[in-house]
């Protein structure tokens, strides 16, 4: 696993656009750890955050 920073606002550069290309030809590899999720377990996921509003 390979992890691209690049600053908020910043454009990549021709070597991060090629490894971002190239990562995303790559397939999801599931294991143990990350199991693929089912579309029932997919629906038991909720938002953990709740929406603030303006007063």
């Amino acid at each position: 696993m390979a992890r691209i920073f690049i600053a908020n606002g910043a454009t990549p550069t021709e070597e991060q656009r090629k490894n971002i290309r190239a990562a995303a030809t790559k397939p999801v590899v599931y294991d143990e750890d990350c199991p693929k999720l089912t579309e029932e377990q997919l629906k038991k996921f909720k938002r953990v955050s709740k929406a603030q509003t303006v007063a």
